[in-house]
């Protein structure tokens, strides 16, 4: 059991719902990632997704697209994900830490390499978008060996027989994407994602997380009705985004934002 599942296991304990803020690792600049996780651990995150820097983010609206492109001007690339992972977990040995992003980095990296080094450094589960279960007969399994949760996505467009193959395979908790088309999107309709999570609780006892479209403690309280935890990411990077010329108000603006989200969905 790592620190995902334990997590998970303890919100469920308190019936709770998990908070699961996303940011672009190394944007504005690598000097700021930590103090940022940290901010939103201090305001409530349960877990923290780190985006992976990468050129060609397909699964991504305008306001990832343009933070990863922050991050790789500033020369962030995968390997320094772990040296912030590192330096987090000086303080902070709990809160578990997914990577998301995609394949190709990974590749160049060497798939061994990566599992190892990202074990090493402290992460707990991660998440290649564009790596369905049945091309990850490699990875997945490198992955859990060093201890590690493979995460699959979801969709609303996904069929039973294909959701029952990701939910076979996925571990840490699966990642039901709210909306059709990128993140950043519209606001999701929580009737419509609690009628598309039925049937995935029948298949899998992982917790059920959905993202896209969550900016506010409105739609996470709504979406975190129906759900075993949210997902936020564009909004928080929108932030980053708004005060690029004084990154010091950044941590602190990350922080408000998740704290009203998490007093919203504990409400």
């Amino acid at each position: 059991m790592n620190r995902i599942d334990r997590r998970f296991a303890k919100l469920k304990a308190e019936g709770r719902r998990a908070l699961i803020p996303f940011i672009t690792a190394g944007d504005p600049g690598p000097q700021h990632t930590v103090e940022f996780m940290h901010a939103m651990v201090a305001a409530g995150a349960d877990v923290i997704e780190l985006g992976v820097p990468f050129s060609d983010p397909m699964a991504d609206g305008p306001v990832i697209q343009k933070a990863c492109e922050r991050a790789l001007a500033k020369g962030v690339r995968l390997t320094d994900l772990f040296d912030m992972v590192r330096e987090f977990r000086r303080t902070d040995t709990e809160t578990p830490v997914a990577l998301m992003g995609y394949l190709n980095p990974i590749e160049r990296l060497g798939l061994e390499a990566f599992a190892q080094q990202a074990a090493a450094a402290g992460v707990d589960g991660v998440l290649v978008v564009d790596m369905p279960p049945e091309e990850s007969d490699i990875l997945a399994p490198l992955l859990k060996s060093n201890g590690l949760a493979a995460i699959f996505l979801v969709a609303p467009t996904t069929s039973r027989e294909r959701a029952a193959t990701i939910c076979a395979h996925g571990d840490g908790y699966i990642y039901y994407v709210s909306l059709k088309g990128v993140t950043g999107s519209a606001l999701p309709d929580a009737d419509d994602v609690a009628a598309h999570l039925a049937p995935l609780r029948e298949m899998t006892d992982l917790p059920l997380c959905v993202g896209f479209g969550i900016r506010d403690g409105a739609s996470a309280a709504e979406v975190g009705r129906v759900s075993d935890g949210v997902i936020v990411g564009s909004a928080l990077v929108s932030r980053i985004a708004a005060n690029l010329e004084r990154p010091e108000l950044i941590a602190g603006q990350l922080a408000e934002l998740v704290g009203e989200m998490r007093q919203a969905l504990d409400a």
